[in-house]
């Protein structure tokens, strides 16, 4: 054991760095969390006692022109949804309307979420109009000068016919023409799920040739209440071009990000759990932009401008755009980027550095859902596959500490016969290994393997909405949410909740006491140091999975307990003593105090 030194030294200081982590960056995001959930609901009460108040909206400029500033918003939703004559928007996963007053998709609810596990909870919000304090919208509008007349922008009063309905059977015709014979006709249609076909039509019937641009843009007065996350990118995203671009709220904050013109892609800005981006017209070049505006009510906005093009007197063109609003599911998206042909759309989800390990972990898990219909049991299939691939590397790792313990008693001969020679020592010991043909570190490269997986399958955890308000059995109602209950409180028996750093529920002690028994499978490290890392790190590990997600650590405990039977198997296969019930035993025996 002496030569497994650096192995528990490396674990120590990893353990030490995600501790810190843990502590001093979590912890805090989960109480700003907590707080900025109270706020919201403290001020959702404020608003459903005050009067009604008169709020007021100047329209914002089209994308490449300087947008005027807005005035603090204060309508509630209900005022501002009464401003403005409105189509309304009714699908199996989509509920709202479509603001006349610009056709811009202001006011969109997902039917299929809740805000919490409780299916009597508001549904998810998406978008709501500028004049509120949380307006998010996306638009679509033109360009023009003095010789094209007026043309559709953010101001501009669209005509529906009466009694329209967008549904994803019906689709919805707007009409505009303007004092210089344009008009112009949007064909506005929707699927089951959330994508928006909007279908422009441009028609001069005037006597002079007009020029215009189009544009699109997706603007957020407001970002999310709840911290960002490192492993997670939330803010403005997009593939221009070729190359898709992450960018943060803080940093359009500071300046604003021009991509290069480009042809093809998409752009817009993402969530955790949703998004909405515009697919312009893939043949035309435009110009994107990621910016933030601070004059008036701050917003933040996705746009883009498309080269001018002209239609002659007596013509007429067509343009398509496609606009997505909703939750990020994944068969969903990658159904959107295989039928529409946009280009890397499934990176709207963050499936990170490990892409190519995180999205096969979800697709694995997934298929063993649609099974058993339950996300939980998915997880412990899941660990079932991993543990079988990773078997001959485990394997491996096991033969070689069961020969590692095979030669203890000839290592302890060398200790006793080079005494304070450590260079001796060693040189003996390596010599040994060559001999027996054993290599000291082959067993650890297994635990390095499997790093990059454990973190891909925290990364499906916490950012897949499938994961969302997904249960497992009993008290866990929400895999990608820490276990609810706590060993302060008794696990609810008593009427408190304990303080956050003191969180420990029951799958962590599950976890935690997996971990332990895994541990003692092997013999104590003889130095202090080390055996003294052996003994709390499974009550290190406990305490900071705890506000992990359950989902995380009931795969960590599972794993935890398919080691102890593999490695269990392994060693009795190699003749080795399972040294799991004398260790046990050890803990609880008590020490020979030496006679003076």
């Amino acid at each position: 054991m002496e030569n497994n030194r650096n192995y528990f030294i490396a674990i120590a200081l990893s353990v030490l760095i995600v501790l810190g982590w843990q502590f001093l960056y979590m912890n805090p995001r989960i109480e700003a969390q907590r707080k900025a959930q109270e706020a919201q609901k403290a001020q959702q009460q404020t608003e459903q006692v005050q009067q009604p108040t008169a709020g007021g909206q100047t329209p914002a400029q089209p994308s490449g022109t300087a947008p005027s500033g807005q005035a603090a918003a204060t309508a509630t939703l209900e005022q501002a949804l009464a401003k403005t004559p409105r189509v309304v928007i009714d699908t199996p996963a989509l509920s709202g309307s479509i603001n006349l007053a610009g056709a811009r998709l202001d006011d969109l609810k997902l039917k299929g979420y809740h805000e919490t596990v409780d299916d009597s909870s508001p549904i998810i919000t998406l978008f709501s109009p500028a004049e509120t304090k949380d307006g998010y919208f996306t638009e679509l509008g033109y360009i023009g000068s003095d010789a094209t007349g007026a043309v559709p922008g953010a101001a501009t009063l669209w005509t529906a016919p009466e009694g329209a309905k967008l549904t994803e059977k019906t689709p919805v015709t707007l009409s505009y023409t303007n004092d210089k014979g344009l008009t112009f006709t949007r064909t506005i249609s929707i699927d089951e799920r959330y994508m928006f076909t909007v279908a422009d039509k441009i028609e001069n019937t005037g006597q002079a040739p007009a020029s215009l641009s189009s544009y699109g843009r997706v603007t957020r007065y407001n970002k999310p209440t709840t911290p960002s996350v490192y492993v997670l990118h939330e803010g403005f995203i997009g593939v221009i071009g070729d190359g898709l671009i992450e960018t943060k709220y803080s940093a359009v904050e500071e300046e604003a990000v021009k991509p290069a013109k480009s042809t093809g892609g998409w752009l817009g800005i993402t969530d955790k759990y949703w998004a909405a981006t515009i697919v312009p017209p893939q043949s035309a070049a435009y110009e994107a932009r990621f910016s933030h505006f601070a004059d008036g009510q701050p917003r933040y906005q996705a746009d883009y401008k498309d080269d001018a093009f002209t239609v002659a007197p007596g013509q007429s063109l067509e343009l398509k755009n496609l606009v997505f609003a909703g939750a990020k599911e994944v068969p969903v998206i990658d159904g959107y980027e295989a039928s529409y042909s946009i280009p890397k759309f499934d990176r709207l989800i963050d499936w990170g550095w490990f892409y190519f390990i995180t999205k096969p972990m979800f697709k694995l898990m997934d298929f063993f859902f649609r099974y058993f219909g339950n996300f939980g049991v998915a997880i412990l299939c899941t660990t079932i596959v991993v543990k079988l691939l990773f078997f001959p590397l485990a394997s491996k790792q096991y033969a070689s500490m069961a020969n590692m313990k095979r030669m203890q008693p000839k290592m302890e001969e060398l200790k006793a016969k080079f005494g304070d020679d450590r260079m001796g020592l060693q040189q003996a010991m390596m010599q040994l290994y060559k001999e027996e043909k054993i290599n000291p570190i082959a067993g650890c490269w297994p635990v390095a393997l499997q790093i990059p997986i454990f973190f891909s399958l925290y990364k499906v955890i916490y950012i897949t909405i499938e994961m969302r308000h997904a249960p497992f059995f009993g008290w866990i109602k929400d895999l990608s949410a820490p276990d609810p209950t706590t060993i302060v409180n008794l696990f609810g028996l008593l009427p408190f909740e304990g303080p956050a750093l003191l969180h420990l529920g029951v799958w962590p002690l599950i976890m935690g006491i997996t971990m332990f028994v895994q541990m003692r499978m092997n013999p104590t490290p003889p130095d202090p140091t080390q055996a003294m890392i052996f003994n709390w790190m499974p009550l290190v590990f406990m305490f900071m999975l705890a506000s992990f997600p359950a989902g995380l650590v009931i795969y960590w405990a599972w794993n935890n307990t398919l080691s102890v039977a593999q490695q269990g198997l392994i060693m009795k296969r190699h003749g080795v003593k399972v040294e799991l019930f004398d260790n046990l035993k050890g803990l609880f025996r008590r020490k020979e105090v030496p006679s003076k």
